[in-house]
């Protein structure tokens, strides 16, 4: 029998040899010059004109008709706009690179936008801060560390320092074991009743804390005696034959701050609830069952079963809102502004900056705040790691 000498395709030609069709296939892996140069190209006049744009909106409000809707409605368009054609011209500049080292710089270079922004706003205030706290008042000379001296000498600071401290051992432990309690007990209650429950609790949550300060103003306030009492809690204190107290001047045992602590309580405690709550609905049925079935008290099925599995959800919590209190400004701003003894870090460092304009005295303490968090971040961060690790 004769050899079949022709290919069996409906052309008859012989198949071509790998290197054949190798030289006519396209090269993919190669650069393409052309758009990576339009891709920069693109990107530097996208920079340039949403800088400018942003720039204009801001220094030459006559140009936009001094119309506050009509800036919002162009800084809507500007930023949409110019992000969409930043990470167009972006991706081109990518495609435009060889294939393999395209394929290995994509998820960085869509990450570079945000990281810029976040060296930008965050990173570089954050240096610059420091670099100012070894500098004098006007940031004009170095004065080494004697900022940090000063401010450690300072009998306000000493003061405000030990209030961050109380606000750090009872504000949290407080917030999160209401939120917990409410959690657990919503829980228990009929599906109508948890959400009204809930929902009276998570309601601070939308209110700001310049708007709870001034609420709970009115309720710490204090008429003369004889008269009537339009603050609530010495309204309560005088109808049961008391005398009323300017609780807000009150600093015996510091507690114009504790009662300046109840209001940061009150406006957290729902933040805590919901995520606590979640975390227990998120526990296996199977598990508190077997515990029912054991003879297991409900007090021991949440000690023994519910706890254990909701523990790093409640230390989130806890760090979340440690890390709040250390910031914790508004309120003591607006009810105090630290008279009586009752000033924070971040309240004297406003005053520092803005009042007194010791720009060196305010960096100083500033940094002073920041040294206290990072340790907690670190802690928060390695408690992060241990818990997906254990996934």
């Amino acid at each position: 029998m004769a050899a079949v000498t022709k290919d069996d395709s409906p052309t008859g030609d012989a198949p071509a040899p790998p290197s054949a069709l190798a030289e006519r296939a396209p090269s993919r892996s190669g650069a393409r010059p052309l758009k990576i140069l339009i891709g920069v190209v693109g990107l530097v006049v996208t920079v340039w004109a949403m800088a400018n744009l942003f720039l204009a909106m801001a220094l030459y409000k006559q140009w936009f008709l001094n119309s506050t809707v009509l800036i919002g409605i162009l800084g809507l368009v500007v930023g949409i706009g110019g992000a969409m054609l930043l990470f167009r011209f972006l991706n081109m500049t990518i495609e435009g690179l060889p294939s393999r080292l395209g394929e290995g710089l994509i998820p960085y270079a869509f990450l570079l936008p945000g990281f810029s922004f976040i060296g930008l706003m965050l990173i570089y205030p954050t240096i610059q801060t420091i670099v100012y706290s070894f500098a004098n008042a006007n940031s004009t000379d170095w004065v080494g560390f004697k900022n940090y001296k000063d401010i450690f000498q300072d009998a306000y600071f000493r003061s405000a320092l030990f209030n961050n401290l109380l606000w750090i051992l009872i504000v949290p432990i407080i917030t999160v074991g209401f939120g917990l309690a409410v959690a657990v007990l919503a829980d228990k209650l009929s599906a109508t009743g948890e959400k009204v429950s809930k929902s009276m609790v998570f309601l601070p949550m939308s209110i700001s804390f310049v708007g709870a300060s001034t609420i709970w103003g009115l309720v710490y306030a204090v008429n003369s005696p004889g008269a009537a009492q339009t603050g609530l809690l010495n309204a309560v204190v005088v109808a049961l034959g008391g005398d009323p107290q300017p609780w807000l001047q009150i600093d015996t045992a510091r507690l114009n701050s504790l009662l300046l602590m109840v209001i940061l309580i009150w406006l957290q405690t729902g933040f805590a609830m919901v995520l606590l709550s979640s975390a227990i609905k998120a526990v296996p049925e199977d598990t508190v069952e077997a515990g029912r079935i054991d003879g297991a008290s409900e007090f021991r099925i949440f000690w023994s079963i519910v706890f254990p599995q909701v523990r790093a959800t409640l230390l989130a919590v806890f760090i979340t809102v440690l890390i709040l209190v250390l910031k914790v400004f508004d309120i003591i701003y607006v009810m105090t502004n630290g008279r009586n003894n009752t000033d924070v870090i971040a309240n004297l460092f406003f005053r520092r900056l803005f009042v007194d304009g010791n720009a060196g005295h305010a960096s100083a303490i500033v940094v002073v705040l920041l040294i206290l968090i990072i340790p907690i971040l670190i802690y928060q961060v390695r408690a992060y790691k241990a818990q997906e690790a254990n996934r």
